[in-house]
Formats: C-alpha cells, structure tokens, sequence
C-alpha cells in the first residue's frame, strides 16, 4: 500500500469473506455519506479485494467554484485518502458545451471528500484507517462484525422499467445519426437512452442482488446525502501508478449463452466481428490522442489490443492503452485531456458530444461519468459508471441508461437490442 502521511491505521483478521462484506455493507448504511468499491475478484490489477471511505472530514463540489481546478486544491490540501466522482457533465467545462435536459438525480458534477473512516479489504485481512485519534478502532470492528445480515429482504415485486424512446423512434434517431457520420460529422457516437421508475427502493437490497446477477471489477455502492449510485460495471476509465498510467476503452459486446460450445462462438464471432473491432479501434486511436496530451513524448503505447474479457452476462472486446505522465501533471489536466471518456462519446470527441445533446431526451449525470480513489502518494483509479442504477431518494426516482457506440455499418434494431442486453441484470434486480 502507498505510504500513509496521517491516517492511522489498523489491522483485523477476518474469515468468511463474502458475509464479512455483507456486514460492512450494512455498517456503512449508518453514514449520509460512503463509497463501497469492489472488484469481485477479478485480476484487474487492484491491490485490495474491497476498498471504501464513510463519513467526511472534508469535501469540495462543483458548486465551491473554481471548476475542475478545485479538485487540485483540495488534494494538495490534503495528503489522505480521497474518493469521489466526475459526472459527464462536467464536459461543459472541459469543452465549454452546454446541456439543457432534465435531471432528476442531481449528482453535483463533482464531488471529492476525504473520509473520517478508510476501510482496505483483502480476503483474509481488514485495515481500517481513521483522522480522529478518540474514534475505538476496536469498536469500529466488533460493530462490523456483530451485524446481523437480514437474508429475507428481496427487491420485492417486479418493477417495469418504463422507456424515453420507443423502439421506432430508437431506430429512427439511429438512422438519423448514421447520416451525420455519412456527411463527415463524426465516425463513431455512442448513442444512450433512459430508463426510469417513479418508485421507492430499498438500495442496499438492490446493490445486493446486482452485485449477485453481475460481479463486475469496477462495482461500486455509492451514497451522497439522498442521491445513492449501484454500479456493476466492468470497465476502467484510469489508472495511475507512479508516472505511468493506463486506460482500458471497452468497444464491443455479445450476450453471454448458457450453453459453453455455444458460448465460446459467441466469443469467436465477437472477436472477428469487424463491425465491433472497428468501434474499438476507432476509441483506441482516440485514447492515445488523449494520453499523448498528457504524457512524456513517444511514451503512448497500446499494451492490449482487442481482447476479449468474459463477465456474467456479456462479453467485451477490452484494449489498453498507457503512458508515462510528463512532470507536474495535474488532475485538472488529466481530467481535461481525457474526459469525458472516449468509449462513452464517440469520435471526433466535441463535435460527437454536440450530438449526444441534440438527440439524447436526458442529462447523462453520473452515468458515463467515473467515480473512484486518490492515494495519499498521488495514485488513482477510476472507473467509466455503466451498468448502473442512479437513485434520487427524495424524488423517488430511479434511472437507467444504456448506450451502444454507432457507426454507419450499424444495423439500428441491434444496436436498439444491444441496449437491452446490457440493462437485463439490472430489471432483475430490480425484482
């Protein structure tokens, strides 16, 4: 683990993992504000199992002025752990764009706060890492472990997702955009829809029984006050380690089936697809452009190209791209260069998120947008927030997007059903 500066922290043997992490799930219930990530045990080059923050000692949002810039303040601010999240609105800053639809989850564009308690899980050990020397570490831990997980709650009845678009009106915005790319505009947009529930839910029940439908390595269970995020998603938008730092843009997916030989064509014909190896390339090129903005000259490579990772219920063609970051590089800067991310716009990137706002019908938020840790040495990871459930308590109001990257090879009702494929987890969560 990096050096830590003030934290103090403390280690715990634990046995029974997964019921160890139900219990801090329902231990951090008790906080307005925390941030569970998870990586479900896949090797994706993370040095924890589970890591997460509850409470606060400090913050900064976006509505503390001095837009992305305030972010490097506060971390120079503190030299702790901190977590957060970028939504993808934050492009009109970066871009100078502005967006007009209807939000009804009301993230702040950005929102870091350095946590009272940092909890660090692996499979037999927890580190929990506090600021106040009169908080009982002790305590902390026994409280954990004598909770009592509740196994009879369930999401409840079925809850229909209702939609913006109309499978005509999907296919016809895609035919729409198709002739943007025809007339030079754009060569790849990543084109999204809603959908959405006016309904009460208990999220823990629900990030529950995502995280059991579709254990991602990005997952994250996030609260802000009454806004709360349950993410399984499988993609990484950066990572930093020292001077060097990776991106894994995420272009191409296929159901999973339940039958293995029938499984593994699908892989092969997601593999060779060249309508989805194009999506990816095409995301790839426009990563290294973004890295190179930010990174020692001659030092972008491409580490990964087109492979194919298999989660529960898709597989993805995943690349990654890496860079050495030149001297005093800030996040300000990062954050500019490379965001939004590529796999979640299109090519080329301004002109593609012009698009997204004329034809989209709501603000994406925190959808699209990242949410993650920064090291006390300066480290970070972040993830790209799909596959996810945004919940605005108050509003009693549940959201869902999807998207899918168009091009002009495609056919608008897959991509329409592709959309489907990728929400199916989620509705059963749901109930």
């Amino acid at each position: 683990m990096p050096e830590i500066i003030k934290r103090k922290f403390s280690s715990y043997s634990i046995t029974g993992f997964p019921i160890f992490k139900n219990q801090m799930l329902n231990f951090l219930q008790k906080f307005g504000i925390f941030c569970f990530l998870d990586n479900h045990h896949y090797n994706f080059d993370a040095s924890y199992e589970c890591i997460a923050a509850a409470g606060i000692a400090d913050f900064v949002s976006a509505g503390d002025g001095n837009g992305l810039a305030a972010i490097d303040i506060f971390k120079n601010k503190h030299e702790d752990w901190i977590f957060g999240h970028v939504c993808y609105d934050i492009k009109n800053e970066i871009e100078t764009l502005a967006s007009s639809h209807p939000d009804s989850i009301l993230f702040p564009d950005f929102y870091f706060f350095v946590p009272e308690i940092v909890f660090i899980v692996t499979n037999h050990q927890l580190q929990i890492g506090i600021l106040n020397a009169d908080m009982n570490v002790d305590e902390i831990f026994t409280s954990i472990i004598s909770t009592r997980i509740d196994e009879s709650k369930a999401a409840g009845a079925a809850l229909e997702l209702k939609a913006r678009f109309t499978k005509k009106e999907y296919v016809e915005t895609v035919e729409k955009l198709q002739q943007h790319i025809l007339k030079g505009d754009c060569y790849e947009i990543n084109f999204c829809q809603e959908f959405y529930l006016n309904k009460v839910i208990d999220p823990l029940v629900v990030y529950r029984q995502l995280s059991n439908l579709s254990p991602n390595p990005f997952s994250a269970f996030y609260r802000l006050h009454d806004k709360y995020l349950l993410c399984a998603s499988p993609e990484r938008f950066l990572k930093k380690s020292g001077k060097n730092i990776i991106s894994q843009p995420m272009k191409g997916t296929a159901k999973r089936i339940v039958r293995e030989a029938d499984d593994e064509l699908q892989k092969q014909k997601l593999r060779n697809d060249e309508k989805e190896r194009s999506e990816n390339i095409m995301i790839v090129d426009l990563v290294r452009n973004d890295l190179a903005k930010i990174c020692e000259e001659g030092s972008v490579a491409v580490k990964e190209f087109l492979n194919i990772y298999s989660f529960p219920n898709v597989h993805q063609m995943i690349s990654t791209v890496s860079g050495i970051l030149k001297e005093d590089i800030s996040m300000r800067k990062i954050f500019h260069a490379t965001f939004p991310m590529g796999s979640m716009t299109g090519a080329p990137k301004r002109r593609v998120m012009e698009l997204i706002e004329k034809y989209e019908r709501t603000k994406r938020g925190l959808f699209s947008g990242t949410i993650g840790y920064i090291t006390p040495g300066g480290d970070f990871d972040f993830n790209v927030v799909i596959r996810s459930i945004l919940y605005n308590e108050t509003k009693k109001y549940v959201s869902v997007q999807a998207g899918a990257a168009i091009t002009w090879k495609s056919i608008a009702e897959k991509e329409y059903y592709e959309c489907l494929v990728k929400i199916e987890a989620i509705k059963k969560s749901l109930g």
